[in-house]
């Protein structure tokens, strides 16, 4: 039983977006009425609901078995579809598999095959391996942001994944980088190209240079943050030593941030990004593991504290700002003696200037030790801040649910006091734990 034109309707107005652009709709016309697609679109512009929304209408509501499997480079984007999924409201059980935790939970939550599977290569791999779900049903397959995961090595895995799925009809191949080959093992012919890469779009990024007089750039890090104020951004990095070393730093200085890279923990990457999309944190510390694919909010600038080895990732860290029409400033500090890439170039030096903002947190993110299999809403958790938390309507800020835990932002000022007459609540006939993360 596939969803009707007044389905996919209710699911964007569920969603709270009114249309979609421009992109989105000729990718909903092309990969229904196609069977090979290929979508090129920058960053931050939707190619997830756009590939989504047709593959919904293709699902089968009385089938018990996976329908459409989809690939990604990354947990945080194999967690972020899911998400997007449950957003919609489909009704269609889905499921997010990937490294990083135990095999046991993912068997358990694959006893109920979901319609919809999303992971990363490696993990998915493994799955058919062990024969924990059959391939027979699956009809589309979707390889997310797929040149990225050929970069990362997941090539021989995605090749066996292929080559084990003998019902695919339907193949999309989504991609924010145009330079991009496409392996013959996809079984990719006669593909429609959706290409909004060399649109019309005037950019708004300004890319500003800032020389540093001292090799290990930690100073003028500080001046060009002191330059900016207390506004939203990433400094990249290309090694995870690197982000220890300005993270310290930024410690010392008592500027707020989080840290992301390949090498922690995935609760704890997974936290960062929370702190970050609500506030908690302004600045995050990161690889080229953040350039792309990672669902956080729009950004005031991003920084290159180290200068990126390929002309891509410097595309893609800069994509990370002045997204959709809006203005931003990517900066690229080089010491004196350092040589720019040819892929860079030297913009007419940015004079700073001494803000004197604040750029103390002032935000700070609640764990409460329930979520949605504990039948608790947002409304249930906004309910309690507010009546016994006696937050005012402005005090309240962004609330991520999941399956079995809540996290909220609160102002920092009133964390502690929160905790100390919350903690222990009841919630749905749950008594929760609150506490600071």
């Amino acid at each position: 039983m596939a969803n009707t034109i007044k389905d996919q309707s209710e699911i964007l107005e569920k969603m709270g977006i009114a249309a979609l652009n421009p992109m989105q709709e000729e990718a909903c016309d092309v990969i229904s009425t196609s069977t090979n697609i290929v979508l090129l679109s920058p960053t931050g512009t939707g190619k997830t609901l756009a590939f989504l929304l047709p593959i919904i209408d293709l699902l089968d509501m009385n089938s018990k078995e996976v329908q459409a499997l989809i690939l990604v480079p990354s947990r945080e984007l194999a967690i972020q579809i899911e998400q997007v999924v449950r957003e919609m409201g489909t009704g269609y059980k889905t499921n997010a598999v990937y490294g990083g935790r135990p095999f046991s939970k993912d068997k358990i939550e694959l006893k109920h095959h979901p319609a919809i599977l999303i992971g990363t290569p490696g993990r998915i791999a493994d799955h058919l391996r062990r024969d924990t779900f059959s391939v027979n049903a699956i009809k589309t397959l979707v390889l997310d942001e797929f040149d990225k995961s050929l970069e990362v090595g997941f090539e021989d895995q995605m090749t066996e994944i292929i080559q084990a799925l003998p019902n695919i009809d339907k193949r999309i191949l989504t991609s924010a980088t145009q330079q991009i080959e496409i392996p013959k093992f996809v079984g990719l012919k006669d593909a429609a190209y959706i290409n909004y890469l060399n649109g019309k779009k005037i950019s708004q990024l300004q890319i500003k240079t800032i020389n540093s007089a001292s090799k290990d750039k930690l100073e003028s890090l500080k001046d060009i943050l002191n330059h900016i104020g207390n506004k939203p951004g990433i400094i990249f990095c290309n090694y995870r030593d690197s982000i220890q070393r300005v993270s310290d730093f930024l410690i010392q200085n008592q500027i707020g941030h989080g840290c992301f890279h390949g090498g922690m923990e995935q609760q704890d990457r997974e936290r960062s990004l929370i702190k970050f999309r609500n506030g908690t944190h302004n600045i995050i510390v990161a690889t080229d593991l953040a350039a792309r694919g990672l669902d956080i909010p729009e950004l005031n600038f991003i920084i290159h504290y180290q200068l990126p080895l390929k002309a891509e990732e410097f595309t893609h860290r800069n994509g990370r700002t002045a997204r959709m029409n809006t203005s931003g400033n990517a900066y690229v500090i080089k010491w004196v003696k350092e040589d720019l890439p040819d892929f860079i170039d030297l913009d007419e030096l940015e004079k700073l200037k001494s803000n004197d903002g604040p750029m103390e947190t002032l935000w700070e993110t609640l764990f409460v030790s329930g979520g949605r299999k504990d039948k608790i809403s947002k409304g249930d958790i906004a309910g309690l801040f507010f009546k016994q938390g006696k937050l005012e309507k402005d005090e309240l800020g962004a609330i991520e649910l999941k399956q079995d835990c809540c996290f909220v932002s609160v102002p920092a000022k009133k964390a502690d006091a929160l905790i100390s007459v919350l903690n222990n609540s009841k919630l749905k006939n749950k008594k929760v734990r609150i506490k600071l993360i």
